[in-house]
This record gives structure tokens, sequence and C-alpha cells, in this order.
């Protein structure tokens, strides 16, 4: 095995890169402990800041190389990138300049008189584990609020994303923290594994699948670590009966089309009431059809490819299983007789809950359309799934939509937008869409050790 990034427009290889030994791994974890005990848990606030400013403000300095690299890497549209790569930008910034307050004492007034606060402490070394779909973002939603605590991190990133890792790790060498502040390694799961098991390791973070959340969830139970768990999503994305319909088609391209559809945050189920779901397919069938595929860097592209010749093919089995099951294929359904990893817009009908493609998470610009008679029909279709991350409500009632919203089981809900993310909101779900929230104010109270002190009468 080995770290190895692949331009998915080109489908030519581009850098790999060599595991880490065990010795190197090691190396690894006791700098990131030395770092953190003697080191960046004693700074201030004010110190730590002006590092992860410097952070921000080098990503926004670079930002169109740092988002080529996305690119190149796992082949999002270049203008997408650039806003992510902004995005972190701010989200560093964010928890530079909120952090101490966010993390400021609690005064308690103790029934039997005396004194009680509540004071927050850095828990130690940090090990996550990040996907490829957002690969400065997922990141900095780690970096940005355990940096500002006084935490280090160790990182497995992606295989396919490698130098993109480098240039992270790069970032904050160059904002001048000091080395195992964060830290990147190449390593097996098995290696990381062993990374979860050592006593220096205080908390596990994990973006990803269910199938990795598991794994990494029962590792780090195993060995009494703290984790957050950000895992899948099939979002429901509701129209009500009363919603602008050109609104909606805006919203549900933008939903599912963003990252190639990529992301566990799109919009993957669409309902729909009877009333008005003719006219939504056809506008929304059509706008998937004037979509252009192309080279990402160019600003004329309007659908990028899929990160792997491996996703292309797990996204056509899943389309295969879906019409296998009766289901109805509206539009797509196929590769497209190009270069580069693309799937044609694909839409899917008539999907039973008998149907095996009905619980599954299409990662890829695959939308499956529903038919509901009413409000109630549409919340129970929408918490009909394992998944509970985000979700969209279309109406011009914004009460009504609030009523709908309360409804819905998921850690999310967005009215007139599609689920998306900013630094001052939380992001988390629920299910198995895993547990617990990264950024705001909940986020950076994850990894943190909430010290009572009490001063007797």
């Amino acid at each position: 095995m080995q770290y190895q990034s692949i331009n998915p427009y080109t489908e030519e290889p581009l850098r790999a890169f060599p595991l880490h030994s065990d010795e190197e791994i090691a190396s690894i974890v006791a700098t990131a402990e030395k770092t953190y005990s003697a080191d960046w848990r004693l700074r201030s606030f004010a110190d730590r800041r002006a590092i992860v400013k410097r952070a921000a403000s080098l990503l926004r300095d670079n930002a169109d190389a740092h988002g080529k690299l996305a690119t190149l890497e796992m082949g999002k549209l270049f203008r997408e990138a650039r806003s992510e790569v902004m995005l972190c930008a701010a989200i560093l910034d964010y928890f530079a300049d909120n952090a101490e307050a966010l993390l400021a004492p609690e005064k308690l007034s103790p029934s039997r008189g005396g004194e009680a606060v509540i004071e927050s402490a850095p828990l130690g070394v940090l090990f996550c584990v990040e996907p490829w779909n957002y690969p400065y973002y997922q990141l900095v939603r780690v970096a940005a609020p355990n940096l500002m605590i006084g935490n280090t991190v160790i990182c497995k990133h992606a295989p396919s994303v490698p130098q993109i890792a480098l240039a992270f790790e790069k970032l904050f060498l160059d904002a001048g923290a000091p080395r195992g502040v964060w830290t990147n390694v190449f390593a097996t799961n098995e290696q990381a594994a062993t990374i979860i098991a050592d006593p220096r390791i205080r908390g596990v973070a994990l973006t990803g699948s269910e199938r990795a959340g598991s794994a990494v969830a029962s590792e780090a139970g195993l060995a009494l670590k703290k984790t957050t768990m950000e895992l899948g999503g099939s979002d429901p994305f509701i129209v009500l009966d009363d919603a602008d319909l050109e609104t909606a088609v805006k919203w549900a391209v933008r939903g599912r089309i963003t990252n190639a559809g990529q992301s566990c945050i799109a919009s993957k189920r669409f309902i729909i009431p009877e009333s008005i779901a003719d006219a939504f397919i056809a506008r929304f069938k059509s706008a998937l059809e004037d979509l252009k595929p192309g080279d990402p860097m160019d600003v004329e592209t309007t659908l990028a490819p899929l990160v792997t010749e491996a996703a292309l093919n797990n996204a056509l089995k899943q389309i295969d299983t879906a019409l296998n099951g009766g289901a109805k294929l509206l539009l797509g359904g196929k590769r497209l007789d190009r270069r580069g990893y693309f799937l044609a817009p694909t839409i899917l009908v008539d999907v039973k809950p008998d149907n095996p493609a009905y619980r599954l998470e299409y990662f890829a610009p695959v939308a499956m359309i529903f038919r509901v008679k009413n409000d109630d029909e549409a919340v129970k279709l929408a918490n009909d799934s394992p998944f509970g991350l985000g979700a969209t409500v279309i109406t011009k009632d914004i009460e009504r939509g609030k009523r709908i919203a309360r409804q819905i089981e998921s850690g999310m809900v967005f009215i007139n937008e599609t689920t998306t993310t900013a630094p001052e909101l939380p992001f988390g779900g629920v299910k198995n869409s895993g547990y617990g929230r990264e950024l705001s104010h909940l986020g950076i109270g994850e990894f943190v050790n909430k010290k009572l002190i009490r001063v007797a009468a």
C-alpha cells in the first residue's frame, strides 16, 4: 500500500508517497506528546491565536495554489476548491478570535456556600482520521478548535490526497507552530489502530463511512478514548406544495451536484408532493441535462468527475442495485463516454422500501425522487432512513417549515437552502450519521476537560 494521488480528470498518476514505518510513527507520537506537555498546552491563548491567525492568512494568500491542489488530487471544480480554502481560513479566524471567550471559566453557585468554577483544560494528543471529499475543510474542523484549546493533533488523511495532507502540515509549521502541533501520518489501518491504543492518545475524531466509524469507535472504546464520529448521510430534500418551483429546483441542483455529489450533507432523497411532482421533475431533469462535464479547472465546467475509478464503479453498482430492485431510471445511469471518472447525472424514481437501494447513500450525482400526498407522509419518508445528518425544507410558509423541521430526525435542518456549513454553526448528526459536533461553541467543547474546582465555605 502507498499513498498516491491520481488526477480524476486525466486519469494520470500524480505523486506517490511511502507509508511511515512503525518506528517513524512511534517518533511522531512521542513528538506530539512532548510538544503538548512541554510547550503547546502551556502557551497563552494570545500566543496560540497568533499562530492560528497566521495560518488563516497564509491560506488566503495562497488560495489559488491550495485550490488547484484539491482540483488535481480529487477532481473538485476549481471554484469550489478555492471557496473551500477560503472557508477554512474563516474557520481558523473564528476559533482564533473566539476560543478564549468560548472556554472562559463558568462560575457556579454552590448550595453549601463557598466557591465553585468549571475551567476548560486541554486533553492532550488527539488522533483524527479524515476523508478526501473536502480535503482541507475536514482537517480544519479538527485543527482550528483543538489547536486553540491547547491539544496537539496527529492526522491520518485519505490515501488519495497525500499532497494536501503534507501541505496542511506545512501550513502550521510556516505559521510558526512547533513541530508536533499538527502532524500528518501516512499509515495503514492496522497502524492507525496501534496509534489509537497508545495511552498518549487522549481522543479520536473521524469523518468517514459507517464502516470506518464502527471500526475506529470500537478500537477507541476498547482503549477508553473519547471519540466524535461524523459519518454518512442521505439527506432528505422536502419541497412543500406552496414552494416556488424555480427556487426549489435551484437548490435541488446545488444540493445534489456540488462536489459531484460526493458529500455527506448532499441532498439525496427528493420528497415532492404529488400536486407539483411532475412539474418539479421536468425542471430538475432539464437542469441536470444542461450540466457540462469537462476540465474542473475550466470556469465553463459544471460537472466534475468522481474522485476515483473505484468510486465511479461503486456508484454504477448502486444504480444497478436500484434498477434490479424495481426502480426506474429517468436520466443517466451510466459512465460518460469520455476521459475521466465522469458519471452522467442520474435520476431514480419508484424506489420502494423493499428495494436495497432505498437505504443506500449515493456518493455521486444520483438523485432518488419520491412522491408523497401530504406533509405527514413527507416527514415519515424523511425519517425512514438509517441516517440523520442534515435535511432541507423548501416552502414559502416559514412557520410551516419550522414545524416540519422539528419533526425530522437529523442533526441539522435548513429551510429554503440546502444543508451547508459555517464556522459558527454546529455540524453533526444522529443515528448512523454519527455523534458529537464540530464547529461553533459545541465543537470546541468536544475534546476539553471540563474541570470542577471547588473551594469549601
